[in-house]
């Protein structure tokens, strides 16, 4: 066993009975190839819940500050994070990213850059749309409707894959191609909330 799929098992026994998720389109997942991943983001757990309850591993950007925490740096780490310097054009993280989901694997971003302090869905930053633009990875919108509040159900909500391929033959920019990914997103939480 992986220490990925351990930490897994372990934050599952601890928080499933505490937030009782729903699981919602987990059939839309592809099982294999590069998948980029986009949710909302409304808790601190969000990667956790998203996390264990995608059918496959998930590489996360995470603030450069988790790293340099003694003990949580290395588990984060071992659980496919990598540091991203936030607010600002972070050339070596963006390479990292493209590298995951060229080598087949699964990427996954809150878009907005931060949590939302009203859990209403915020604007979502060029970074999505430049990792979807630059890549012929799958996306797939997923939305997390709480409240995380214990003992209420959390649902984690796969959408579809988004068709992109029109955007990336007509060159649209990065920002164009993440509002349309938030679009999905923002769909995906009116219906199922």
């Amino acid at each position: 066993m992986t220490f990925y799929a351990f930490a897994r098992s372990v934050c599952n026994l601890a928080l499933a009975p505490i937030y009782r998720y729903k699981v919602i389109g987990r059939e839309n997942f592809p099982t294999q190839g590069g998948v980029l991943l986009c949710a909302n983001h409304i808790h601190a757990f969000d990667p956790i819940i998203v996390g264990i309850n995608a059918p496959r591993p998930v590489h996360y950007m995470a603030k450069e500050e988790l790293f340099s925490v003694p003990i949580l740096g290395k588990i984060v780490r071992k659980v496919y994070a990598f540091p991203v310097k936030r607010g600002l054009s972070d050339r070596e993280a963006l390479r990292k990213g493209l590298s995951i989901l060229k080598e087949g694997h699964v990427l996954g971003l809150f878009p907005e850059g931060t949590r939302s302090k009203t859990g209403e869905l915020g604007k979502g930053l060029a970074g999505a749309g430049f990792f979807a633009l630059r890549t012929s990875a799958v996306v797939v919108p997923c939305a997390i409707i709480g409240p995380y509040k214990p003992f209420k159900r959390i649902k984690v909500v796969f959408g579809d894959p988004l068709d992109l391929s029109q955007a990336r033959r007509n060159k649209i920019s990065a920002d164009e191609t993440t509002e349309l990914i938030m679009k999905a997103i923002q769909n995906l939480i009116i219906t199922y909330k």
